[in-house]
């Protein structure tokens, strides 16, 4: 049988499939060549990530598929329901990233209350003739310790976000429309662990009392964030987005940031991926990243095994 992975795959989980004698194939495939390429190869399973989509238009015209694979949480580029009906099974790995992406949350949180993002920008420029004129401008840096962090969206990934955030010293608060309570296991590197009890609390109010909040749901038809919430927020907070482009309002969150009503954001996905607007790229107060949540060794390595132990069970 063979394998298709068109994003990637990392090398656990090549030999993993290997192993179990399927043949991998890691050739890059162009969107609009994806369905003709399954079709002449046979393709029985087609792994993606965030590049690719999977669609009814590919799903009608190949019929080899039996298994689309999506090496990540969220499958909004995949059409999962139409696929399912279609007998075919649809498969992620939502737990293996969630660490990834929330040190990715606490990277943009440093960066914020440091200004690294925009230090890093004009050091290069005028550090060696405006030194102190910068050190100046980056003199009024705040601490995480003490503040409170609003996770819109406690599931495994804002999990993970409150278990830094606890390390930090930070008092955490939560909403989220399907979980009442949770409790977060904060795991030490000697095998102490402590436990904290989150209740979630409405969205309103969180956004009232946070002073950095930080979002964690799935794909949204509308904004989870626009103009009214950013309103609720407190005057100079942050908000952090490493979860889907389209829940936070970009244009709403530029007026906050150019009014001073929000001290800055961090962005790692975007309404237009793989094109943001310029306005959001060349903003001093947004620390941003390529959609790299999900990028680390570690998390390619349990998603490439973990999508590997899926294929396996479903076709062997």
């Amino acid at each position: 049988m063979k394998v298709l992975a068109n994003d990637g795959i990392s090398k656990s989980g090549i030999e993993a499939l290997q192993q179990a004698g399927f043949e991998v194939i890691t050739t890059k495939v162009a969107q609009e060549q994806l369905a003709n390429y399954v079709n002449q190869h046979s393709i029985d399973v087609v792994l993606v990530r965030s590049a690719t989509t999977v669609r009814k238009e590919v799903i009608d015209v190949c019929p080899s598929i039996k298994v689309i694979g999506r090496g990540g949480v969220g499958m909004d580029n995949i059409d999962v329901a139409y696929a399912r009906e279609k007998g075919i099974k649809v498969i992620n790995t939502p737990a293996s990233s969630s660490a990834s992406v929330a040190e990715l949350v606490f990277a943009h949180l440093f960066t914020g209350i440091r200004f690294l993002h925009d230090a890093n920008r004009n050091m290069p420029l005028d550090g060696d003739t405006k030194f102190n004129d910068l050190k100046k401008a980056y003199a009024k840096g705040v601490e995480l310790r003490g503040k409170t962090l609003g996770i819109i969206g406690i599931g495994r990934i804002g999990k993970e976000v409150a278990k830094i955030a606890l390390g930090c010293g930070m008092k955490v608060i939560a909403s989220d429309s399907f979980i009442e309570n949770e409790t977060i296991k904060v795991e030490l590197f000697d095998g102490q662990s402590l436990k904290v009890n989150i209740n979630t609390i409405p969205l309103n109010d969180l956004l009232k009392e946070s002073d950095f909040v930080t979002i964690h749901v799935p794909a949204q038809k509308e904004y989870v964030i626009g103009k009214d919430q950013i309103a609720l927020m407190k005057d100079g907070a942050a908000i952090i987005n490493a979860a889907r482009g389209g829940v936070l309002d970009e244009v709403a969150l530029v007026e906050a940031l150019d009014s001073n009503k929000l001290s800055f954001a961090g962005l790692d996905t975007f309404e237009k991926e793989p094109i943001p607007e310029i306005k959001i790229l060349m903003n001093p107060k947004i620390s941003l990243t390529p959609h790299i949540g999900a990028a680390t060794n570690e998390a390619q390595d349990r998603i490439g095994t973990e999508l590997a132990n899926q294929i396996i069970e479903i076709l062997k």
